[in-house]
């Protein structure tokens, strides 16, 4: 396992003995591409990086040899194409193979990665480029995105190059490549947030942000040189760094890809992880949800051993219907795009479905008030990284080009997340969620995820998005925007139901008073719920408890504060 190389000490006997002693040893200069894709290559050119498929049958497998020879000859193919180190470019390759010998040839050249998914439109294009002053765009022509980037890049001298050039240049440049000295906190790859309550913002990761994913691969997910794993992100976020390269190949792990062109189902899924003989997947908690609705039996799932969930938090009844279907345990992890995983089930502890485990080794994680003070066990309070012992390896660097929201978030001795949480007495976290979906109503706090999760065991729920809505006499009400199983039919007897569901399981000040049954759920492109659009949309339409009659169940006030 390669990533023992950069720790402190090798093996670890206890969660507590990881905490205090797991601490990652950082070369100067230290550059991933070279570091490690390179040496692994030196030293074992023969073992596996990628196996990666296509919703068409093709499939391509490729040795650390192959990647280093690779990445070294499209990074002579980028320096003749006038790109130099400082050059921010954009990629826009889904989860095509080219997209993983790229990454590794700008790392070698110092040109800036800006991943992005092709999912964006023209506007959103332009605003990147703009924004990061890119250079040159490379792209895999899926048939929509082409033409949304050339209206984007106008009349403008921003390069288009195809990943077929790319490909191409494999076999027509030279496989060695000459060192390009890097600091280590120069900038290695910037990423755009999902922008769900803000314009995105430019994340910017140095050099050192690879070593980081040592605690996301080996203590989160578990990796070691005899797994396979299967992170289902697109190129284009941040968890693809998280799954599907940096810490993976550190552990010595084999990346399986599977590029698909269009809608995948939990079949497809299923289908790839028997054939391929996976032994680790990673997803969001809606690929969980569309997993255990499905009929696995006629899959051998016999490899598959290790499961983890990010994203949003998981609900505890996909936790218990994931293991009663697989035998597998959830196990959960907290991060964000500044950041690695931040907060984990770790293999040291129990899982407690719902709640995010325990901090990562660095993250010296503190729950504060609004006044910047420590809050007590079972409290909810922001989550924010203490700086005083110095930046966790694999913490953000900066927003690009943004110094007003980088001291935002960087400010009296923390990194401010803008998460909100509470940790039990056991020292486990419970997400509750960002500070702009806590619902304040009658003088509570109200978490949506903890709403959700109740109504989520109801059997006629299939997926739920709860918001706060403007109510004259509480402040807020709770809603509750709710896609309906087959078979159940949205009226006002199903409405009170999950009223008294809610009621009979929480705190009778937390059940939705206002019930909308929808078709589905408006989520952003990385498969995150939007309750931002959902509170927009019912602002809009002036959705406040008394003046709407059709899509409410008027709850009793009996036992309100």
């Amino acid at each position: 396992m390669f990533a023992t190389r950069f720790l402190s000490k090798q093996h670890f006997d206890s969660y507590q003995d990881y905490i205090e002693n797991a601490r990652p040893i950082v070369p100067e200069n230290f550059n991933f591409a070279y570091d490690v894709i390179d040496v692994i290559a030196k030293e074992t050119p023969e073992k596996k990086a990628i196996i990666w498929v296509d919703d068409n049958g093709n499939k391509k497998d490729f040795t650390f040899a192959d990647l280093s020879k690779m990445s070294n000859s499209v990074a002579n193919f980028l320096v003749s194409r006038g790109l130099t180190k400082g050059d921010t470019v954009l990629l826009f390759l889904r989860r095509r193979w080219e997209y993983w010998v790229l990454m590794m040839a700008m790392h070698k050249v110092g040109v800036i990665p800006i991943p992005s998914t092709n999912q964006l439109k023209a506007e959103d294009i332009k605003y990147r480029i703009d924004a990061a002053e890119s250079k040159a765009i490379i792209a895999f022509d899926d048939g929509h995105i082409i033409n949304e980037i050339k209206t984007a890049i106008g009349d403008s001298d921003v390069m288009l190059i195809s990943n077929d050039e790319v490909a191409e240049s494999i076999n027509t440049m030279p496989d060695t490549f000459e060192r390009v000295p890097n600091e280590n906190t120069d900038t290695m790859v910037i990423y755009f947030t999902s922008g769900t309550t803000d314009m995105p913002k430019m994340v910017a990761h140095n050099y050192t942000y690879p070593l980081g994913h040592i605690n996301t691969a080996l203590f989160w997910q578990r990796l070691n040189d005899n797994d396979i794993h299967f992170t289902l992100s697109e190129s284009g976020w941040a968890k693809c760094s998280w799954g599907k390269m940096y810490g993976q190949w550190l552990a010595g792990a084999v990346v399986f890809i599977f590029d698909v062109s269009g809608i995948f189902t939990a079949h497809d899924l299923l289908r790839q992880i028997s054939e391929n003989h996976v032994t680790s997947f990673c997803a969001p908690p809606t690929v969980y949800r569309m997993l255990i609705h499905a009929d696995a039996s006629n899959y051998d799932l016999s490899a598959w051993t290790k499961a983890d969930v990010a994203g949003e938090a998981l609900n505890p009844e996909v936790y218990e219907r994931f293991l009663e279907m697989t035998g597998i345990k959830l196990h959960e992890g907290f991060g964000q795009t500044e950041t690695c995983i931040q907060l984990f089930t770790n293999q040291w502890i129990e899982p407690k479905p719902g709640s995010m485990g325990m901090p990562a080794a660095g993250y010296d994680i503190k729950l504060l008030d609004e006044g910047g003070r420590p809050v007590p066990d079972g409290t909810v309070g922001e989550i924010c990284i203490s700086l005083e012992k110095g930046r966790p390896v694999g913490l953000f660097q900066k927003y690009h080009k943004d110094e007003k929201r980088t001291a935002a978030v960087f400010r009296d001795g923390y990194y401010h997340t803008g998460d909100v949480a509470y940790r039990d007495a056991d020292g486990y976290y419970w997400f509750v969620g960002r500070n702009d979906d806590l619902i304040k109503s009658s003088g509570y706090r109200i978490s949506p995820f903890e709403v959700e999760s109740v109504l989520l065991e109801h059997p006629a729920v299939r997926e739920v998005a709860v918001t706060g809505v403007p109510d004259p006499n509480r402040g807020q009400a709770v809603k509750a925007t709710i896609v309906l199983n087959k078979y159940f039919q949205g009226n006002d007897i199903l409405v009170r139901q999950l009223q008294d569901h809610v009621r009979n399981r929480t705190a009778t000040y937390k059940y939705p008073r206002i019930i909308e049954f929808v078709d589905s759920l408006p989520m952003t492109i990385s498969g995150k719920i939007r309750r931002a659009l959902i509170r927009t949309l019912d602002s809009a339409k002036k959705t406040i408890i008394e003046p709407v009659k059709n899509t409410i169940g008027l709850g009793k006030d009996e036992e309100e504060k």
